[in-house]
C-alpha cells in the first residue's frame, strides 16, 4: 500500500508537469466496483497500484467490465504475471531458462516435508505463488536453516495464512539482475539490465525499498554475449506474456547461465524505484515514460 502511494505521488508530478488533467482515487478494494461508477469511459484509469487486487487482474477486470480503459497490461497477462508458476508454464516452450519447482500447499508444508525437499533438491526456496515485495520467502540453505525453519514454523504458517499455494523452487547461487521493458509505438524494447547486491540476506522488501539497504550496479558488469541475452529473454517473456506498456523481469546469473525468476507487470515509480533508474541512465525521463504508458492504453 505505501507504495503504491508512492508511486502515485510521482505519477502525479508527472501528469502536472505533462499538463494532464487528472483526478486521484484512493482505492478500497469492497467498494471500487461502485467507486469506478461515477467516472465516464472517455476516462483513462492510470493504475498505480502493486500487489493484490491492483496487480493480479481483479481491478483490470472491474475496469473491463466497466469499459474503462487502463494502463499496462490487461486481465489475463495480469493475473498470469503475478502467479508466478503460472508465468513459468506460460515460458516453458521458449529458450529461457527457470529453476526447477513444484506447487505445493501451505497446509502440507511441515518438518517432513521440508526435509524430503532438501533431500530432493539440496538447497531450496520457498516463496507465495502470488505475491509481491518478497513476501514470505525463504531460503533453505543447509540443517541448519532446516532446523532454524523448524522452531519457527508456526509463525511462518501465519504469514502464509492468506496464501493457499507456495512455490517451492531450487535454489540458484547467482547475482540478482532486473530488465525493464517499456513499449514504445507497440513494440517492445529492453532497456537495461541492473546487478542488485542487497545489504540483506537476499533482496528482500527493506533492501527493495529502503535507501542504503542495496547497491545497484548499472549497467550491470556482465560478458557481452550475456549481457545481450538477458536484454534478449526479458523481451521474449514480455512479449510471450503479451505484457503492455511495462514490465520489469527478474533473473539469476550463475557465471554460466542465465535463469528466469519473475514477471513485475506493475513494477514500482516511486523515486528509488529501479525502472525509473534504468531510464534516467538511458536518458529516457520519467514525464517521458509516463506519456508512453499513457499513448499504449488510447
Amino acid at each position: 500500500h505505501e507504495i503504491s502511494l508512492s508511486t502515485a505521488k510521482e505519477i502525479k508530478k508527472s501528469l502536472t508537469n505533462l499538463n494532464i488533467k487528472f483526478d486521484s482515487l484512493l482505492v478500497n478494494p469492497q467498494t471500487f466496483s461502485e467507486d469506478i461508477n461515477k467516472y465516464k469511459n472517455d476516462y483513462i484509469c492510470f493504475n498505480a497500484l502493486h500487489g493484490t487486487f491492483g496487480e493480479d487482474g481483479t481491478i483490470q477486470k472491474i475496469l473491463e467490465n466497466n469499459e474503462i480503459r487502463y494502463t499496462h497490461s490487461d486481465a489475463i497477462t495480469s493475473n498470469i504475471g503475478f502467479n508466478k508458476f503460472l508465468t513459468k508454464k506460460k515460458i516453458q516452450n521458449t529458450e529461457i531458462l527457470t529453476a526447477k519447482s513444484f506447487i505445493l500447499k501451505a497446509t502440507k508444508l511441515n518438518e517432513t516435508k521440508i526435509r524430503e525437499i532438501y533431500t530432493q533438491f539440496n538447497s531450496f526456496v520457498i516463496k507465495p505463488v502470488s505475491s509481491g515485495s518478497s513476501y514470505g520467502v525463504q531460503i533453505i540453505k543447509n540443517s541448519k536453516d532446516i532446523d532454524n525453519f523448524v522452531r519457527n514454523i508456526d509463525n511462518i504458517h501465519k504469514i502464509y495464512k492468506k496464501h493457499n499455494e507456495l512455490l517451492i523452487e531450487k535454489y540458484i547461487d547467482g547475482r540478482e539482475l532486473t530488465v525493464a521493458v517499456v513499449d514504445k509505438e507497440n513494440i517492445s524494447e529492453a532497456v537495461e539490465i541492473t546487478e542488485i547486491i542487497s545489504s540483506n540476506y537476499f533482496y528482500d522488501y527493506q533492501s527493495k525499498y529502503s535507501k542504503g539497504f542495496s547497491r545497484h550496479i548499472l549497467p550491470a558488469k556482465l560478458p557481452i554475449n550475456i549481457y545481450n541475452y538477458c536484454l534478449e529473454c526479458a523481451k521474449i517473456v514480455h512479449d510471450t506474456l503479451k505484457c503492455k506498456s511495462l514490465s520489469r523481469s527478474d533473473f539469476l546469473y550463475d557465471n554460466k547461465n542465465i535463469y528466469f525468476l519473475e514477471i513485475n507487470t506493475q513494477p514500482g515509480l516511486t523515486s528509488i524505484s529501479l525502472v525509473p533508474e534504468q531510464l534516467k541512465h538511458k536518458k529516457i525521463s520519467f514525464d517521458n515514460l509516463i506519456q508512453n504508458i499513457i499513448n499504449s492504453s488510447l
